[in-house]
């Protein structure tokens, strides 16, 4: 092939013609792919959630709904100031804006107070330990109640008259009342220790003269006996 013909096929029709054919293809798919992103993931769209805390759940799921968004219940808590059912915390927040179909995820309030178990405080802790465990907790503790034994030892634990045990499962509403020990024992724990009393002869009634008497008398009362041996030697 000469150069002459190797160079004129870059100035054919045909060859220009698929370049210009490609380079419109190439175009179009890029323009395709962006536009046709933009509309299946709704770019530009935004609905502005609205705030649902304080509301009621059945009013929360339908506002949503007018909206096209969807509302998911994922927890729920306790305000005993708030109605039960009412939404708590939302998820996102309001004013976000969201895409059409987009859930929020909402906590509502329980109709009844949480109940927890009572940990292992009674005659296994002192006042200050359980005093901090069950605050953590969330109960509310009344002032402690004294009661004979070892000084700020926990041995009961009292909620609205009934005695509780360890596992017991009570309300976070109700008060707890420690029975701790107030540093005094019983008569039955008393111990009584009476010195035995020592005289010695000098505290005798006479002295060293009556005891060397009586020592002298006791010395009488022994009598001598001969023994075999003592016959013999007679």
């Amino acid at each position: 092939m000469k150069t002459r013909d190797f160079f004129g096929k870059f100035c054919s029709l045909y060859l220009w013609g698929n370049l210009l054919a490609m380079a419109l293809v190439v175009v179009a798919l890029g323009f395709g792919v962006k536009y046709g992103l933009e509309f299946y993931t709704h770019h530009g769209e935004g609905i502005c959630v609205p705030k649902l805390t304080g509301m009621a759940g059945k009013d929360a799921r339908l506002l949503l709904s007018e909206n096209g968004l969807e509302l998911i219940v994922t927890d729920s808590g306790y305000n005993k100031r708030l109605p039960a059912d009412c939404i708590l915390v939302q998820s996102p927040g309001p004013g976000t804006k969201v895409k059409s179909g987009h859930i929020v995820y909402v906590t509502v309030n329980s109709p009844s107070s949480p109940s927890f178990a009572i940990p292992d405080v009674i005659d296994n802790s002192s006042y200050r330990e359980a005093e901090a465990k069950l605050i953590a907790i969330g109960f509310k503790l009344l002032p402690p109640k004294r009661i004979v034994g070892e000084r700020d030892w926990v041995y009961g634990i009292l909620s609205r008259g009934r005695n509780l045990s360890s596992g017991d499962r009570v309300s976070i509403d109700a008060p707890l009342t420690l029975l701790i020990g107030n540093g005094q024992y019983g008569s039955d724990e008393d111990i009584s220790y009476t010195e035995p009393e020592i005289i010695f002869p000098e505290e005798q009634e006479g002295g060293f003269d009556d005891y060397e008497e009586e020592t002298e008398e006791t010395e009488d009362d022994f009598e001598e006996v001969p023994t075999e041996s003592s016959d013999a030697e007679l």
